[in-house]
């Protein structure tokens, strides 16, 4: 127990406000992606909160615009002209009192595609700030490749079933080239229980081999435990072994397109099998474990929560798209069905809708929190 409490009192230390730096950044660009949109065709908006909750500071701007930054940071929004809340709930009384230039500005009012344009594009400004962060690492900083060399295979494990020795180079797996050891690392994590077809090179001779990773509890240097896919093959890096590259413009850009669509994958799959009941939910973080890991980051270095915010910019960004009421998606699942039938859902219907995707999300914080306190020993 006073293990536990120290690892609180480390997370209230740093874990705290490095959680902080990282949700607001996110959250800022999310928010922001909404509002410019919104701008742009010509929707009035009232305020852009980042926080919930009374403000501890604001200030308006030529526009008429409420910006603020609320008491309880774990998210934002943006109010538009019309909306009864911050979850753009249409307030049909004030709709009705006003005049027909006011109406000209009302989010509610303008056609379906630019309002559909509006809700995207705040998943739209999570995936572009990701994408915006690693290309600029890429370019600035490089990218350390370590080739995928096998060095040792432990005993008995998916690995020595299959047939892989020490000195083979994994070059592809089920079909996908692999270049870092890292990248094979992100593959095999995921796949837990799946057969994989390993193309290795063994002195100069291509293998195909089957190999089916274990789930396994694994142990990391700040020691989280997370249940993963693992073959049992170790890789002992050497200078000859680790290449640093170095992009252009072009080049970063597109390296950082193809890293966050391996971690947009790599969350769909896991989703996908934990409804399946392929994966364990106990894997699921919320806002006390992305502190966690907020505080560990910012322990190396200030500079590794950009990573970590393109990473948790990816996440939110397609949580977000969810077709769940409540949620950005959930307002493009609406527009779908207005789409087909030519007119909006009714009030009730969408009211109810908004009461089940709250419900919802709660479970999925409540379920989320309880295995991030579980991981602090708490219970």
């Amino acid at each position: 127990m006073i293990h536990a409490l120290d690892g609180v009192l480390n997370w209230l230390e740093l874990g705290l406000p490095a959680f902080l730096f990282v949700i607001t950044v996110v959250v800022f660009f999310h928010e922001l992606g909404h509002f410019l949109m919104a701008r742009a065709f010509g929707i009035g908006v009232e305020s852009f909160s980042i926080g919930f909750g009374p403000s501890l500071v604001s200030w308006s701007d030529r526009k008429g615009t409420r910006w603020k930054i609320s008491w309880i940071p774990l998210g934002g929004y943006v109010k538009f002209l019309g909306d009864a809340d911050a979850a753009s709930t249409p307030d049909r009384q004030a709709i009705a009192s006003m005049t027909p230039q006011q109406r000209a500005s009302i989010f509610q009012m303008k056609p379906l595609y630019q309002r559909a344009l509006v809700v995207a594009a705040g998943p739209g400004a999570n995936f572009v700030l990701a994408i915006a962060i690693f290309a600029i690492t890429f370019m600035l900083v490089g990218r350390q490749i370590i080739r995928p060399v096998v060095s040792v295979v432990q005993p008995a494990s998916a690995a020595a079933a299959a047939g892989i020795e020490p000195g083979d180079v994994i070059k592809s797996v089920d079909g996908r080239s692999v270049e870092s050891f890292s990248e094979l690392q992100r593959i095999v994590s995921m796949s837990p229980g799946r057969r994989l077809v390993v193309t290795v090179s063994r002195s100069g001779t291509l293998l195909r081999l089957d190999a089916t990773p274990r789930l396994e509890v694994v142990t990391d240097r700040f020691g989280n435990r997370q249940k993963m896919g693992v073959l049992g093959i170790v890789n002992k890096i050497v200078p000859s072994e680790i290449e640093t590259v170095h992009y252009g413009f072009f080049g970063a850009v597109g390296e950082a397109c193809s890293q966050s669509w391996d971690v947009v994958s790599g969350t769909m799959t896991y989703l996908w099998r934990m409804l399946a009941g392929q994966e364990d939910a106990s894997q699921l973080t919320g806002p006390v474990g992305i502190a966690q890991v907020s505080g560990q980051v910012a322990s190396i270095s200030f500079f590794d929560l950009f990573p970590l915010a393109a990473l948790l910019s990816i996440s939110i960004g397609l949580v977000n798209l969810f077709p769940v009421p409540m949620l950005d998606g959930g307002h493009l699942l609406y527009y779908g069905f207005e789409a087909v039938m030519g007119r909006p859902l009714g009030a009730r219907a969408q009211d109810m809708g908004f009461r089940v995707g709250l419900a919802v999300m709660l479970a999925l914080m409540a379920l989320a929190t309880w295995n991030d306190l579980v991981r602090l020993n708490l219970f």
